[in-house]
């Protein structure tokens, strides 16, 4: 199920906002953007949909709207975060209604930076009480620690239940470990735009992208083209939004992303303290860049 449900492209959906509102109508047509753009699956509330700055509330009115635009014309994935203490994590999940989702996404705890039997357990009692497979998010460089790649395949061999991986510690030495070993069930999910490519075509299984909320047809087009084996296409299409990427992340993520968003005109670049809008100066350099990309030609 892992495997062939998360192939492909899949898209970190933003939270659009106005004056500090959740702009709804936006998200709408954000998620119609990408779903006629091509991407295969969809992610919500992810790091890119600033879940951290949503009430729970607000996290469950966005689930529910997603799912009823989405409507099953893709498979959903629902961000579950909101908590470093094990049990407290465990207890959501097991009281959440994720009717509507196809799997859960869920990093390691942070800040307490766990050994990696403490990682291992963590995710494990996730696995015993979840009602759908679970993506591993390793991104080292939010959680403060990294889940290494016999961590990973441990988790994989351990149950059926973990579909995937997001793996986003930028290192591809550790995405050539995991895809070395991984089960025929596990999925290696390329967690660095940038990197999709490379990862790919190490035998990764594709992206849960950042920048296909700005062009999801082309990015689409490039993982479609390294799946099928056609890198030579796969690295033009990743070279030519490669320049793009640098000002996406200035100043961090979803700032860039939101102000590209801006300027295509799908909605506000509007964020939630502690983040800012992206600066006058990056927005004008992000802006320059995004002139740069061609007319895409479908492939």
């Amino acid at each position: 199920m892992g495997l062939a449900k998360f192939r492909g492209t899949g898209v970190a959906l933003i939270t659009p906002f106005r004056n500090k509102a959740i702009d709804y109508a936006a998200l709408e047509t954000i998620i119609e953007h990408v779903i006629q753009g091509g991407v295969d699956y969809i992610v919500s509330l992810g790091t890119t949909g600033e879940a951290i700055t949503l009430s729970s509330k607000e996290c469950r009115e966005v689930f529910d709207f997603t799912i009823k635009v989405v409507n099953g014309r893709k498979p959903l994935v629902a961000g579950l975060f909101g908590s470093n203490f094990t049990e407290a994590l465990v207890e959501k999940i097991r009281n959440y209604n994720l009717e509507g989702f196809d799997a859960i996404m869920s990093s390691s705890p942070a800040y307490s930076k766990p050994p990696q039997e403490g990682i291992y357990q963590h995710y494990m009692q996730i696995a015993g009480i979840s009602p759908v497979p679970i993506i591993i998010y390793n991104v080292p460089g939010r959680t403060g620690s990294n889940v290494k790649p016999e961590t990973i395949l441990r988790l994989a061999e351990s149950s059926a239940k973990f579909a995937g991986v997001k793996e986003a510690s930028g290192d591809l030495n550790q995405a050539m470990k995991i895809l070395k070993d991984r089960p025929e069930h596990f999925a290696v999910i390329s967690g660095d735009d940038a990197l999709t490519v490379p990862m790919m075509a190490c035998g990764g299984d594709g992206a849960i992208s950042v920048i296909a909320n700005m062009y999801p047809a082309h990015f689409s087009a490039m993982v479609r083209s390294a799946l099928e084996g056609d890198f030579p296409t796969a690295a033009r299409l990743n070279a030519e939004l490669l320049d793009i990427h640098q000002w996406l992340y200035i100043e961090n993520n979803p700032v860039g992303v939101k102000a590209g968003m801006e300027i295509l005109g799908l909605c506000s670049k509007e964020v939630r303290v502690p983040l800012v809008p992206l600066s006058e100066g990056n927005f004008q350099n992000l802006k320059r860049e995004m002139e740069r990309v061609p007319e895409l030609v479908l492939v």
